[in-house]
């Protein structure tokens, strides 16, 4: 088996708990804006994209240098070992971008790599002239910062947030991979209720049931290093039966979804039901201001509605005030909501124990956290 370096990226804000991520599988990370970076073999690479719930995509890191000019970028990449990733057969298509460096045009950029790699497969396969690009797909991707390049190949595909389970949304769906986050750092237990007060389509629900019967996230899904000829079926034949054997499906579950929209609650429930969470999961028409939970040492998660227009901005207002109001009752809860609302806890009626952070796709939010007194 070879050695690779790997990154996995993340969401601004999310890089420590992908690192904490990667650590529990084993391996030793470094970590730096959006980054986090480990080294492995083909094995760690199907192990990190079938259990990394909170990354976006793992990628191998084929070499990292510096260049300000064409010829440089051309010399530098050539000079990788593109045989050991590429058989000779590779579809490799480049993607790429430029910030702050000499070398802007990102299409110039493309083309010079694609044209260096393909010198250098031909001398290695020794051959000549146009490869064929008929076999395994391989996307390349040249990323220079302030000029330096970091060329790398994705190993996963579509993005890791895409578990498979999503049949239906709403309008504004909170990614996978954000609410496993959002789930995570609550640090919730199946010993205690959860409830989504504002589900939606399902997914906080569904991830913090994945997250309670230890599911890996990737179980229901394909990627796009499983084609690759040097990864090996029984690789990947090995980390899903390791995966099938981590799974406790008898762990007994507390979750309640609520949303007032009786649409989004079918579609959350159909969510569920491909998710393997049929009958784990109970979901509940309902306005917040009805809302009523049960039990002691809860745990709500919620990413309450917020609007950019002003009769939207009132509404969002007038919903934050009310589920203060109703979660006053309930003192042994703890609640935690993202919201880009700058004066929540004003409307919430009380400051929140910790604020962190958070992007929700390119809205700038806070997560909210107000601790609940155990009983």
């Amino acid at each position: 088996m070879g050695q690779y370096n790997l990154v996995a990226t993340s969401a601004m804000g999310l890089e420590a708990l992908v690192a904490n991520e990667v650590k529990a599988l084993g391996y030793e990370t470094k970590t730096e804006n959006g980054k986090v970076y480990f080294t492995g073999d083909e094995r760690t690479i199907a192990r990190t994209n079938m259990w990394l719930r909170i990354a976006d995509r793992v990628r191998i890191i084929v070499g990292e240098f510096h260049a300000k000019t064409f010829d440089d970028l051309f010399e530098q990449t050539k000079a990788l070992p593109w045989e050991k990733f590429l058989p000779v057969d590779a579809a490799f298509p480049v993607a790429g971008k430029s910030v702050k460096s000499t070398l802007y045009s990102v299409p110039d950029c493309q083309a010079i790599v694609k044209k260096a790699i393909v010198e250098r497969l031909n001398k290695a396969y020794k051959r000549s002239g146009f490869l064929t690009e008929s076999g395994p797909l391989f996307k390349l991707e040249v990323s220079i910062l302030k000029d330096k390049v970091t060329l790398t190949i994705d190993t996963s595909g579509t993005g890791l947030h895409r578990r498979g389970y999503r049949v239906g949304q709403g309008d504004a769906p909170i990614k996978e991979t954000l609410a496993a986050a959002l789930v995570t750092l609550t640090r919730w237990n199946p010993d205690r209720p959860f409830v989504d007060p504002f589900c939606g389509s399902g997914t906080i629900a569904i991830e913090a049931a994945m997250i309670g019967q230890n599911i890996a996230p990737g179980t229901n899904r394909e990627f796009l290093s499983e084609e690759w000829p040097w990864m090996g079926q029984d690789v990947w034949d090995r980390v899903r039966e390791e995966a099938e054997d981590a799974a406790n499906y008898d762990q007994p579950l507390n979750i309640t979804g609520f949303d007032i929209d009786d649409r989004m609650i079918k579609i959350a429930e159909e969510n569920a039901i491909e998710a393997g969470f049929a009958d784990l999961i109970e979901w509940k028409t309902g306005d917040v201001a009805d809302l009523v939970v049960e039990g002691d040492n809860g745990v709500m998660v919620g990413n309450p509605p917020y609007g950019e227009r002003l009769g939207e901005i009132q509404e969002a207002e007038m919903i934050t005030e009310t589920l203060g109001k109703i979660m006053k009752n309930y003192p042994s809860w703890s609640i935690y909501m993202i919201s880009p609302l700058e004066n929540f806890e004003e409307l919430y009626g009380q400051k929140a124990t910790k604020k962190r952070k958070l992007f929700n796709g390119f809205i700038r939010t806070d997560y909210y956290q107000f601790w609940g007194k155990r009983v």
